[in-house]
């Protein structure tokens, strides 16, 4: 497919000839909406699905984690624990900024039925907040090498539009910045919820690999048919 690539302060878009459908996808702590702009040609998506792609980019805030270092982070992490890699109003805060660009892809003519939010490692948690919160239906959410922070609180967001919507978690099972046990902690959470989770592991580290790469594509494909 051949893209207009569009940046902004705010993301870095590609944008087909005709927009029929969008994915607004979230970096990790520490990298920026260019992140996972060379991964789309390699989803080998069909033109005829117009999908854009939204990339935006997180705040720049200290994280208590790396010494109070300011990064592109969508909430402070404290420690590497469970329990320290919350940071409620800093996610709030994220989660507001994509309901943000949700508005402005609905704006632009693309139904919320039509997007999905996706992210990975901190992104991912912020995009099942963002997702399973919306008051109207989407059409899906993927989880990359991510976890589920403020559980409890999620629960009392849930929305009934988006109860069952699709998920896709993606996870390897070397990852030594999200341990795997916490992909699978995110994962029985979704299915006690009743989401209609699509996992997949791999042998890798916090990364993404090809045959991730592939499985994100047929899901995009069976999600935007």
């Amino acid at each position: 497919m051949s893209y207009q690539e569009i940046e902004t302060d705010e993301a870095v878009m590609l944008a087909p000839r005709i927009a029929r459908a969008s994915v607004i996808w979230l970096h990790g702590l520490g990298a920026d909406g260019h992140d996972f702009v060379p991964i789309v040609p390699e989803l080998r998506l069909p033109d005829a699905l117009g999908i854009r792609f939204v990339f935006p980019h997180a705040s720049i805030r200290p994280v208590t984690l790396n010494n109070g270092y300011r990064m592109r982070a969508w909430y402070d992490i404290k420690s590497l624990s469970p329990g320290g890699r919350g940071d409620q109003a800093g996610l709030d805060e994220s989660v507001a900024q994509i309901a943000g660009l949700m508005a402005a892809e609905r704006a632009g003519g693309i139904d919320p039925g039509r997007i999905v939010i996706a992210g990975f490692s901190q992104g991912g948690a912020v995009a099942l907040h963002a997702a399973l919160s919306y008051p109207e239906r989407l059409a899906g959410v993927m989880a990359l090498s991510a976890y589920l922070p403020f559980a409890d609180e999620l629960e009392r967001r849930l929305t009934g539009a988006n109860r069952d919507l699709p998920v896709l978690q993606c996870h390897g099972r070397q990852d030594p910045i999200v341990a795997f046990p916490m992909g699978e902690a995110a994962h029985e959470w979704l299915e006690q919820h009743h989401y209609p989770v699509a996992w997949h592991e791999y042998p890798m580290q916090h990364a993404v690999c090809p045959a991730e790469i592939a499985d994100i594509g047929d899901w995009l494909r069976t999600r935007f048919a």
